[in-house]
């Protein structure tokens, strides 16, 4: 009987100590309700990361652009977001950044237009020749164009600004101070601008900024066609030594995020984004003037860098061969359907408001 009875404790006291644990193992897997209060808090605490994404190094103005709307946008919010940026191609590039940005591999990525021919058509006609005499102005006409006429291409994105270089130059390894130094040469220039070195008489070769310099090196173009920061910023002015002085087209910029990315964010910082759009607009093109006369006297200064003025008979016949571009390009967009006269007009009147 006490050997039955001590059989009987030691099968009670097995079964106590398995439902103990049971019971233990069930309280970590699921807590009760409100157990996690001081996890959850610590997690809601941690600031909003976002990525932004850009295809060139630090040292350009697009990039230098993105530090300043990180550090605003931090700075405003409080800390409630942490910005991480990817530059030189390192999270996407300039041949998969909307594509990439829509898809959710970065949140924000910031690109040229012109670097996708087609898909940018109203925006052609600020691109093109002589219509800009300087980055700040081009910068918040851009802007506003790109919202008050938003491209299919962003319909699933959501715009966090734009802005715009200043014209673009010839930049060659020998002067070009007519058409006859210039035609049949080799020059780089983005995809989409390609027909107006055609029309000027060179043979243009359509590639991105970041394949320039290799090709420039190896001998595959004798010069390029961009903005004067270049000079400086990527040392090209180590490499070519003119510049002629007729500005051509400027290059389009625009960031875009991610719409998933931003319908999570809270209303207060979608507001500050928001915000930010304009100014990062106006911030950008004024930063990218003054840089621009920096670089200018480095690479007089200190590399040898000659401007090469045309004479004016030779800027006339210049003329008369750029400026009918727009106008062409215009009556293009309107046999498509495209509301380019409309667009037009409103880049005049956006031009003469921020010209003032």
């Amino acid at each position: 009987m006490r050997r039955m009875w001590m059989s009987f404790l030691s099968v009670s006291m097995l079964l106590m100590l398995i439902a103990c644990g049971n019971n233990s193992g069930t309280s970590k897997a699921e807590p009760a309700e409100g157990s996690g209060t001081g996890e959850t808090k610590a997690s809601t605490d941690k600031p909003i990361e976002l990525n932004y994404a850009f295809f060139a190094p630090a040292s350009t103005f697009p990039a230098k652009q993105m530090q300043k709307w990180k550090e605003e946008l931090e700075k405003r919010t409080n800390g409630k977001v942490s910005v991480k940026l990817f530059f030189g191609g390192t999270l996407l590039t300039d041949k998969n950044m909307y594509d990439g940005v829509k898809s959710g591999v970065a949140d924000i990525g910031s690109s040229v237009t012109t670097y996708e021919p087609g898909k940018f058509p109203l925006l052609t006609i600020a691109e093109a020749p002589t219509v800009f005499q300087n980055s700040k102005v081009a910068s918040q006409v851009i802007y506003n164009l790109i919202k008050e006429f938003p491209p299919d291409t962003f319909k699933d994105v959501k715009l966090i600004t734009a802005f715009a270089s200043e014209p673009s130059f010839i930049q060659m390894k020998e002067p070009v101070a007519s058409l006859k130094d210039l035609r049949g040469k080799q020059v780089r220039i983005p995809g989409g601008l390609a027909p107006v070195l055609k029309e000027l008489g060179a043979s243009p070769v359509g590639m991105s900024q970041s394949e320039a310099v290799e090709a420039l090196q190896t001998g595959v173009v004798e010069g390029y066609v961009s903005s004067r920061e270049v000079l400086m910023d990527l040392k090209f002015a180590e490499m070519v030594k003119f510049v002629t002085d007729y500005p051509l087209t400027v290059s389009i910029h625009a960031a875009v995020m991610n719409m998933d990315t931003w319908n999570s964010l809270p209303p207060d910082v979608q507001k500050v984004i928001d915000e930010l759009g304009p100014e990062m607009s106006a911030w950008t093109g004024d930063y990218l003037d003054n840089h621009v006369k920096e670089s200018m006297d480095w690479s007089v200064n200190e590399q040898g860098l000659e401007v090469v003025t045309l004479s004016p008979e030779e800027k006339a016949v210049w003329d008369s061969k750029m400026h009918p571009l727009q106008e062409k390009t215009i009556a293009d967009l309107k046999a498509k359907g495209l509301p380019a006269e409309q667009f037009k007009k409103r880049l005049d009147e956006l031009k003469a408001e921020y010209s003032k």
